[in-house]
């Protein structure tokens, strides 16, 4: 009782202090008995000078998935035995490798950390064979600071560096007000007074729908170092709104710090809650078809709540199988024409639709195209369809694509125009279709007279409307697809990724 009461003290001290505990040692955190030893461990460079090094944890019975965490420290110092060693035999006991990262202090220049964490993914992924894991199942972990910098990496990256899911603990997200004094002070330095760099790196701005990876957070109520409502709560708050899968856990007391340290009141619940939600995230199978959905604000899921599950490319991953890995890539009021207002191919959507891979593409675009102030150009629409599909078919993946007819517009909402819709951007799309030999799948045609199926707006289907356009698609990519209805808990499915 009394080591852990002196512990708890030194740890106050440090947190009091503006970082978060370092520079001394712990040991190592008390652990229950039976947890498994790792096959493996071993320490590699991450820099030429060994300045930055990851440990590297591989479990007896390798699962396939695999953490890569960041210790915190108010980037100053680094907390990596109780927000790091420690917390190994909890993922070797349940087959996930365990990668700590002892990155570089910034001290003022945020490249440092964050590029320290980016090639330690980059590794990790490229020895994804040797080690035995998916390496589209790979996570970032990360506590206080170290939680700013998780989060940073799956906000910020392209996609190969991106991670597949992510565990936050007690986090840093904001660097505007509410911030960890110490976080700002080592990650931006002198630049901490530049409101667009502050805003760049107060993550909770960052969130954008079906690109940031599903998070876990966890955090207490009475943490005073980092207040939970600007930060973990308002990560969330991002998340949810964005449509994004994310699970929250505030418990009534612990402060900040306790990390996987078992004088933590809540430890075991910690833990439990923890592991429930990495059982029940699926990651895509390794052979799995990947199939990108590339669109505008209908593919996207405008309307409909947590898109993310209910939208069309969700529910046709539920028909399609975890034979197939669906990814949604629609982004709200984008455009085929690059002289639209809002260009699809400037979106990181676009981006990540190429890096993906995919072995079949779905496009539904051009309803955005016709308001008055895009249509203007349409004689762009037709050269800028085929650089797309240009660009699509340069894949190393040679995908299959397949090209959907905009649903009718109903309304004139936003000045979309129906009759543009039905005389010119269909028999474009069907021309870009017989000149390419792609497959037009005509949801136009299937959607007339089918009002009761739309929203308010006369533009979006509802909810069962994506579900109408996903049993289309599917059944257009697989004839096999299992388009019944299921129940109202019937949806879900593996994460595209």
């Amino acid at each position: 009782m009394k080591k852990v009461l002196f512990v708890s003290m030194l740890l106050a001290a440090a947190l009091t202090a503006g970082a978060q505990p370092g520079g001394f040692s712990f040991g190592q955190a008390a652990e229950p008995e039976g947890l498994a030893k790792p096959a493996r461990q071993f320490t590699l460079d991450l820099t030429p000078d060994g300045a930055a090094q990851m440990v590297v944890y591989l479990p007896q019975e390798p699962s396939g998935r695999a953490v890569v965490d960041c210790p915190g420290g108010g980037y100053a110092v680094l907390s990596n035995t109780h927000e790091g060693s420690a917390w190994a035999p909890f993922f070797n006991e349940r087959g996930i490798a365990f990668m700590l990262v002892n990155y570089r202090i910034p001290h003022g220049d945020r490249t440092l950390p964050i590029t320290d964490v980016e090639t330690a993914i980059r590794i990790v992924r490229d020895s994804a064979a040797v080690w035995k894991i998916n390496p589209r199942d790979v996570g970032i972990m990360g506590s206080s600071a170290g939680g700013h910098l998780a989060s940073t990496i799956a906000t910020h990256t392209p996609y190969e560096l991106r991670p597949d899911f992510q565990i936050l603990v007690y986090p840093v997200i904001t660097m505007g007000p509410g911030t960890h004094q110490g976080s700002l002070d080592g990650l931006l330095g002198d630049n901490q007074k530049d409101p667009e760099l502050v805003r760049l790196y107060s993550n909770q701005y960052q969130v954008r729908s079906h690109i940031t990876p599903p998070a876990f957070l966890v955090l207490s109520s009475d943490d005073n170092l980092v207040p939970p409502v600007p930060n973990a709560i308002a990560y969330y708050t991002a998340m949810r709104n964005a449509g994004n899968s994310c699970s929250i856990h505030i418990y009534p007391t612990g402060g900040h710090g306790y990390g996987y340290m078992p004088f933590f009141a809540y430890h075991d619940q910690m833990v439990s809650d923890l592991s429930a939600w990495l059982d029940n995230l699926k990651a895509p199978k390794q052979d799995a078809v990947r199939v990108a959905c590339i669109g505008d604000s209908i593919t996207d899921g405008h309307g409909i709540d947590l898109r993310t599950v209910n939208g069309y490319p969700a529910q046709m991953q539920t028909m399609l199988g975890d034979g197939y890995a669906v990814k949604n890539l629609g982004v709200s009021a984008r455009t085929v024409m690059s002289s639209g207002d809002l260009p699809y191919t400037n979106e990181l959507a676009w981006e990540d639709a190429l890096a993906f891979q995919p072995q079949v593409v779905v496009i539904k675009l051009g309803t955005n195209d016709t308001k008055e102030y895009n249509w203007v150009h349409k004689k762009d629409f037709a050269g800028d369809l085929q650089k797309m599909i240009d660009a699509l078919k340069a894949l190393p993946s040679k995908p299959r694509i397949l090209i959907c007819t905009p649903i009718p517009a109903l309304k004139d909402s936003w000045t979309i125009n129906e009759k543009a819709i039905a005389e010119e951007v269909i028999p474009m799309i069907e021309k870009a279709a017989k000149k390419n030999k792609l497959e037009v799948i005509d949801l136009h045609t299937a959607f007339t007279g089918q009002e009761a199926l739309y929203q308010e707006d006369g533009i979006h289907p509802t909810q069962q409307g994506a579900r109408k356009i996903a049993e289309i698609v599917a059944k257009a990519i697989d004839p096999n697809a299992k388009t019944e209805q299921r129940g109202f808990f019937g949806m879900g499915g593996p994460r595209p990724r």
